[in-house]
């Protein structure tokens, strides 16, 4: 137990260095197009960009690949029989009690990166100004939060899903998987404005998205949740956060080659944009 709480321990304050390091480096300054990070945001809203933020968020891969994987789940009775052999095997935390009880910390550790990355955006240069900027930024983050919470829950109680260790019928999607999801896009879209080198942004995106798997997947191990479950609520913290993002943070929209699936009566296209 003491090893536990010394690790945990080691682990915030590494979080908190980061947001430190971060603010430090890039909390102040502008965007390339001269303005601070939420300094748009909320008001005035784009309309056009609405109908393209929800287009771009459900054909995201990090939509569609978790949403394909829930369905791959469905086959032959393939989610219990993984739920199964993950409660039994607990290949990554060793046991039910220990995934169960890495839950709380993994989220919250997702949770500080997610709140180190809202400080280290640039949001101009005057303190006034900062504020103000990191409060509407702020404010467009926790409506997509609170939408994905609020959305998670319709759906639990309308699906009615008894869990894996029938516990109650609250399974599908998992919230243990939305939140840390929605954490997640929220920081790696963030970390998309921070001056950074490539060297380091490529590697915090990823590990993000490492630490919010590992996090869902925790709720497998402990009985919670069905693969199926993680990987639909995966996929639906996803879409709810990039698109309250892009829809209402006011961002320049990104440039560069987009990769972008269209769908068609009788199937579908795939290719690459490019946005300039």
């Amino acid at each position: 137990m003491p090893t536990n709480c010394g690790r945990r321990r080691s682990n915030l304050i590494a979080l908190f260095a980061l947001a430190y390091l971060l603010a430090a480096v890039a909390g102040c300054g502008t965007l390339s197009n001269g303005r601070g990070w939420g300094q748009d945001a909320i008001y005035p809203v784009d309309l056009g960009k609405i109908p393209r933020a929800a287009f771009h968020a459900l054909f995201d891969l990090e939509t569609l690949i978790p949403l394909a994987g829930a369905a791959v789940f469905t086959v032959d009775g393939f989610d219990r029989k993984v739920s199964n052999w993950a409660r039994r095997r607990t290949p990554i935390f060793g046991s039910q009690t220990a995934a169960e009880n890495a839950y709380s910390p993994l989220r919250t550790s997702i949770q500080y990166e997610w709140f180190a990355t809202v400080l280290a955006t640039p949001s101009g240069e005057d303190l006034k100004d900062i504020a103000f900027s990191k409060l509407k930024g702020w404010a467009v983050e926790w409506v997509a939060l609170e939408a994905t919470s609020k959305t998670t829950n319709f759906i639990k109680e309308e699906t009615g899903r008894t869990r894996p260790n029938h516990g109650d019928n609250l399974s599908f999607p998992s919230s243990g998987a939305t939140e840390p999801f929605s954490y997640e896009t929220l920081a790696n879209r963030n970390l998309d404005s921070v001056a950074v080198p490539e060297e380091v942004r490529v590697p915090l995106k990823i590990g993000n998205i490492v630490l919010a798997s590992i996090t869902a997947w925790s709720r497998v191990e402990a009985g919670d949740h069905f693969p199926s479950d993680v990987l639909v609520g995966a996929a639906l913290g996803h879409f709810i956060s990039a698109f309250t993002y892009d829809a209402f943070m006011g961002l320049p929209e990104k440039r560069g080659f987009l990769f972008n699936i269209s769908p068609l009566k009788r199937g579908a296209t795939i290719g690459l944009t490019y946005v300039f």
